[in-house]
């Protein structure tokens, strides 16, 4: 009987083997596209960084000041923090949705009930990525504060991801760690939701009719669809960085996810919430990557 009810061997490894390749798809794209990923992050918090931060002009100009003052291998700053996070990230993300999938999706005919197929993935989408940012969320407060860790003689302030988190802990305490996360999950939520549950309708359209989706057309249904819950959702994004970036200071700039939106549309209007937009457009390639490579790979399950 438990037997029955409980995840067959088989099911439990094929979970394992998913998060396995979920995560190392993940590492591939996140070290490709590591230095957009880093001018994005600076572009997005520089108004509210350092003094001793250069202030860049827009994405060419940064590219070239960093190559310049600090070195190509700085580029890549932030990036070991970014990849120790982004392998669990990814692995728990692709595993936690499929079991919200489960829950949601039991029984659900997605011809016969679309639109409680529709909203099942977006919840799924917005769950999974829920719980992942809860378990994960101070390794992608400590990658922000080392990627925008950025003096104009190329010091840095933290050697390391446990230096930054711990340096920080020693002035504000461990609830630090957790500086706009409430910011970060209404973006995660959101983003996450908008993103599967377009990426799941569109793909499953086409699979339910049999078709076999190949590698290019895969890639560009994820690009179009990261695209636009990036746009949709990125105002969030930048809110919970500039949070992120002002934890350890003495004198806090913002004093929460509403204060910060009030303050940045005073004194920047719209645009304020749009910085580094276009670089995280480019950089939505290597979440792109991640998902192909994911779907392309697991068909060898």
């Amino acid at each position: 009987m438990s037997s029955e009810a409980g995840p067959s061997h088989e099911d439990t490894l094929n979970l394992y083997k998913k998060m396995l390749l979920g995560g190392s798809a993940a590492i591939i794209s996140k070290t490709t596209t590591a230095p957009i990923d880093r001018v994005k992050l600076i572009l997005q918090v520089q108004p509210t960084s350092t003094v001793s931060l250069a202030q860049y002009e827009g994405m060419r100009d940064c590219f070239r000041k960093l190559f310049r003052e600090q070195g190509i291998l700085s580029l890549w700053r932030g990036n070991s923090a970014g990849v120790a996070r982004c392998f669990p990230n990814h692995a728990l993300n692709f595993a936690f949705r499929d079991v919200y999938r489960t829950i949601f999706l039991k029984n659900v005919d997605r011809n016969q009930n679309f639109g409680r197929f529709f909203f099942g993935t977006v919840a799924a989408g917005g769950a999974g990525g829920a719980t992942t940012l809860i378990i994960l969320y101070p390794m992608d407060f400590a990658r922000t504060r080392m990627a925008v860790d950025c003096k104009r003689d190329g010091s840095k302030r933290y050697k390391s991801m446990t230096e930054c988190l711990f340096r920080i802990q020693e002035i504000d305490g461990y609830l630090s760690w957790y500086r706009g996360f409430c910011a970060s999950l209404y973006f995660v939520v959101a983003s996450r939701a908008v993103f599967f549950g377009l990426f799941d309708t569109i793909r499953t359209h086409f699979t339910h009719r049999g078709e076999q989706l190949n590698f290019v057309f895969t890639w560009m249904i994820a690009q179009s669809c990261l695209m636009v819950s990036g746009l949709s959702c990125y105002p969030l994004d930048s809110v919970r960085r500039r949070l992120m970036v002002q934890a350890g200071k003495k004198r806090k700039h913002y004093r929460g996810t509403m204060d910060c939106c009030r303050k940045v549309y005073r004194s920047e209007g719209l645009y304020g919430f749009y910085k580094g937009a276009l670089t995280n457009s480019l950089r939505s390639t290597g979440g792109a990557l991640i998902i192909t490579l994911y779907y392309e790979m697991i068909k060898y399950l």
